[in-house]
């Protein structure tokens, strides 16, 4: 198998979308290579958080315009998409699109890689337990809580925290 080493330049800083290179690591660093995005990814898949004051009470202290910024940046990218319900047109959801769902494994071997290397982090024994016994299982799981919310996005219905996980 021959590897294609191709490299090209952004065309224009403000364009965020374009690729830095073909390489896939860089591709994906370019959708989340930053201290926010993947935490946003985690609220939404682990913590039931979907409407934007509830990322900002997340605990780890986002500005409110770096958070608008990852928002808009994982909608652009495909990762989240968000919807006003019925009976509150002024509330806004934030879900996962199956683009995003497709996230679990590389978050759940990132819980696990930390659980690992920082043994004093809070990470519950039943989520080290079911990932160690039947990762399959675990992620089976996983996607269809929240291909739940992904069927019925505007709904209440579904987005309890998946674990408890000691909130940051």
């Amino acid at each position: 198998m021959q590897v294609k080493r191709c490299y090209r330049t952004v065309v224009s800083p403000e364009e965020e979308t374009a690729r830095r290179s073909d390489c896939p690591t860089a591709s994906a660093l370019d959708l989340f290579g930053d201290r926010w995005t993947l935490l946003v990814v985690r609220d939404l898949m682990f913590f039931g958080r979907r409407r934007y004051g509830e990322f900002l009470e997340a605990g780890e202290g986002v500005a409110t315009n770096i958070l608008a910024n990852r928002l808009e940046r994982l909608g652009r990218g495909g990762v989240i998409s968000s919807t006003r319900p019925r009976e509150n047109s002024r509330a806004k959801y934030y879900y996962l699109t199956r683009k995003g769902i497709d996230l679990a494994p590389l978050m759940v071997e990132m819980i696990l890689w930390s659980a690992k290397w920082e043994p004093e982090l809070p990470v519950p024994e039943d989520f080290l337990t079911r990932a160690e016994s039947d990762r399959p299982a675990l992620l089976r799981d996983i996607t269809a809580r929240l291909e739940g919310v992904l069927a019925n996005p505007g709904s209440e219905d579904g987005v309890a925290p998946f674990f408890a996980f000691e909130e940051p």
